[in-house]
């Protein structure tokens, strides 16, 4: 494994090139683009990157869907130890403003369709290059003039200015030099990804070289029980700035030289049909997405038994849905756990064991630590049940610029430096790690990983909320709703629920929207003012289990 971390992930993917030259690396609407087309494109990328001011070492913002010019561009920036910045195409320009700044990205890539919101941010921003692209630039003309035609791709005004290029103007104008490639250091950073953050600000994790390689192998050594490698093919499932979606698009590319089938977006009756055309071995989803197939009411119009590995994370996954889809596939659903700290999965479950009993989430993966603990004091325990936490020999050793929750959420124990979860497992005599609660600040919607405190920040921007409280109330198909409690400041009238959740959308990712929200004259708070968001969200559970 310590050889593979020296390579680097250009390194790994180049030598998957080699191995596999004119094998399909990546379908896309149809189309196929060979490793060694792929290959060519990004080194093209790489020197178009270059020409434009990007050096090792600088942050490049990655605005896009699950397309082609995603991997690419993540691909091209590895090349020249530049650090990519993967955020969710559907932010506005509040978040992409704070994004940019607390990254100190120079340059960004970027949808036509969300290239206003660039714009936008451009004069208060570090930003000074932009790279416009679309769904539609890495297929056939005539394809992408039919589609047009039908109207079937969003579409967004053709930029222009100084500082801003087409994607398929740099591909077509750069020959792509054989530049020397240097691999990097594993404790180098090869990705920024934002998570949630416990003050309302989503905060970067600087993920090592050597532990995403690390991360990757195991990833796709979990599968290898039942999809011998070198065989299998990949859906991607899940968006390419969740750590899930990292995994399961650069694995198959840089690990197994196996394709993966991109979409934008995943919707259910494409995703089946393109599991059905071809042949789809693999992919790797949240929970909620698993529930919506077992409930499509087409399910039963697709073929879908090419299907040998699913494996899911990001949330809980109920234990109803793993036995119907036994019941429905034949197969179990595999589950992990883990986090973006900890570079995706801590724990998987690997085919090779066997089916994973009900309710687990895998085992502690190779060149992974695991160490259970009392929340409180953060000793050891004796018992099965505790905190988690999570190292490993590549571990993150703490946020970007955010020297507050790096102290709040590391620790340094015996030489090391430990990821507290804030989770409650219990790890049983043969291994098998099993979730048991978990930090209440953190609301699971979708597979998302959303801090409570953002939205509360945002709420209380509003000119007439005195304070607000935040929590996740269970829903069988989402995971969590998001519920909010407001109070009001005092002589205000007439402000609704729905003026404050148009005033959420506004300012946040559709899903940290609230979907409901109580005003209450007084919010419950400790002795020394702490909110108490247990407290609301116990009281939420009652009202479910009295119902």
């Amino acid at each position: 494994m310590e050889e593979k971390a020296k390579k680097g992930i250009y390194g790994l993917f180049r030598e998957m090139t080699k191995a596999s030259g004119k094998r399909t690396a990546v379908i896309y609407l149809g189309e196929e683009i060979a490793f060694e087309e792929l290959k060519g494109l990004v080194d093209r990328l790489s020197s178009a990157f270059l020409s434009l001011g990007v050096k090792r070492g600088d942050r490049v913002i990655l605005y896009l869907y699950n397309i082609p010019q995603n991997v690419m561009s993540f691909l091209a920036l590895q090349k020249i130890g530049a650090i990519p910045v993967p955020v969710a195409p559907v932010y506005g320009a509040y978040d992409l403003a704070y994004l940019a700044r607390d990254s100190q990205a120079k340059l960004i890539v970027c949808m036509d369709s969300n290239f206003n919101y660039v714009k936008e941010i451009l004069r208060d921003s570090p930003i000074e290059q932009v790279i416009v692209t679309n769904m539609v630039d890495m297929i056939p003309w005539w394809k992408r003039a039919l589609l047009r035609a039908f109207d079937r791709v969003p579409r967004g005004k053709l930029p222009k200015g100084e500082g801003i290029h087409l994607f398929l103007d740099l591909i077509r104008a750069k020959e792509g030099k054989d530049l020397e490639y240097i691999p990097p250091d594993p404790e180098d950073i090869c990705l920024l990804l934002y998570t949630g953050g416990t003050t309302g600000f989503p905060k970067g994790v600087p993920l090592p070289s050597g532990l995403y390689i690390e991360r990757m192998s195991e990833w796709r050594k979990a599968s290898e029980g039942v999809v011998p490698m070198g065989k299998g093919i990949s859906l991607l499932a899940a968006p390419l700035y969740h750590i899930i979606g990292q995994m399961d698009a650069m694995s198959p590319l840089c690990i197994s030289g196996e394709p993966v089938v991109m979409m934008p977006r995943v919707v259910l009756d494409a995703m089946f049909e393109h599991i059905q055309r071809y042949k789809v071995t693999s992919t790797f989803a949240v929970p909620t997405l698993y529930r919506m197939i077992l409930e499509h009411d087409r399910l039963h119009q697709y073929d879908l038994s090419s299907l040998r590995y699913c494996g899911t994370g990001g949330d809980v996954l109920p234990i109803e849905v793993g036995r119907r889809w036994k019941e429905r596939f034949g197969i179990p659903l595999y589950q992990g756990y883990g986090s973006t700290e900890l570079c995706g999965a801590i724990t998987l479950s690997y085919s090779s064991f066997g089916p994973p009993p009900d309710g687990s989430a895998g085992k502690i993966s190779p060149n992974s630590e695991g160490l259970l603990v009392d929340p409180d004091t953060l000793r050891p325990i004796e018992g099965d049940t505790g905190e988690l936490l999570g190292t490993s020999r590549y571990a993150v050793k703490g946020y970007w610029n955010k020297p507050q929750e790096t102290k709040e959420c590391f620790i340094e124990r015996e030489g090391k430096v430990w990821y507290r979860t804030k989770d409650i497992v219990r790890i049983d005599g043969d291994g098998w790690l099993y979730f048991v609660d978990r930090s209440v600040d953190m609301i699971k919607h979708k597979g998302y990983r959303i801090a409570a405190a953002e939205i509360e920040r945002v709420l209380q921007e509003h000119k007439a909320v005195l304070a607000a409280c935040v929590v996740g109330v269970p829903d069988k198909k989402v995971g969590e709703r998001i519920k909010a409690f407001v109070v009001l400041k005092p002589d205000i009238k007439g402000v609704s629920s729905y003026e404050l959740i148009r005033w959420c959308r506004e300012r946040l990712a559709p899903y940290k929207v609230p979907q409901y929200i109580e005003f209450r004259d007084m919010l419950p708070k400790s002795k020394v003012g702490k909110m108490l968001r247990r407290e609301i969200r116990a009281e939420e559970l009652r009202k479910l289990s009295s119902k």
